[in-house]
């Protein structure tokens, strides 16, 4: 076992005991994911701090146990479609891909080209088949695999896009963090029959993100 192995473990350890962490799934997803491999190599050392780190062009990889409580109340399932909106380097993409399976898919979108290609290139070194990512406005989604069993926004919005939401599947169900630019509460839609929606805030706690563009 190396170094980061070890640092993995422990890591998916505190989000259990701190009840981040609830589903065996989702801790099977942390632990068989190598976050270092979507790491700036510059800041390797801190792969298994909980913390988010920037990844350049404004944007971070996200806080290890704020994604999991996303993933928690985001309850992918095998064989689904997933779409995250604001993909970055392409590390929450690979958590949700394992959650998926090999006969689901999963597809991220990103506003910055450069990061696009990051996350392609991240993917790709680790194996990852299932997963789709293009460069585009993520307020618009992604049309053309529309309808997603599941939606998740790794950005902040004042309000969840409506073009979003029209892309969720009957009985789908969407993640996003909602709020002003300091803070926002998780917000979730599940989409019914007929279009019609329940939504409101999930009691999660507050959190930071970059702002969705």
């Amino acid at each position: 076992m190396n170094e980061f192995e070890q640092q993995r473990i422990e890591l998916v350890q505190r989000m259990v005991s701190s009840g981040a962490i609830k589903s065996k799934n989702i801790e099977q997803a942390f632990l068989s994911v190598e976050r270092e491999a979507f790491f700036p190599k510059e800041l390797l050392q801190n792969a298994y701090i909980d913390s988010a780190f920037p990844i350049g062009f404004g944007q971070t990889i996200s806080q290890p146990s704020t994604i999991a409580i996303m993933l928690e109340l985001l309850q992918v399932k095998k064989g689904q479609k997933v779409l995250e909106v604001g993909c970055g380097c392409g590390y929450v993409l690979a958590l949700l891909s394992k959650l998926v399976g090999k006969k689901g898919r999963v597809f991220g979108i990103d506003l910055v080209p450069e990061l696009v290609a990051l996350a392609s290139k991240n993917l790709a070194s680790q194996g990852f088949e299932n997963i789709a990512v293009k460069n585009g406005d993520g307020k618009q989604g992604w049309v053309e695999q529309a309808p997603f069993s599941r939606i998740l926004i790794s950005a902040a919005c004042g309000k969840v896009p409506k073009k979003l939401v029209e892309q969720l599947a009957e009985k789908g169900r969407l993640v996003a963090p909602v709020g002003n630019a300091f803070s926002q509460q998780m917000f979730v839609v599940e989409k019914h029959s007929a279009g019609k929606t329940d939504e409101g805030f999930a009691e999660a706690g507050f959190f930071v993100f970059v702002p969705l563009k």
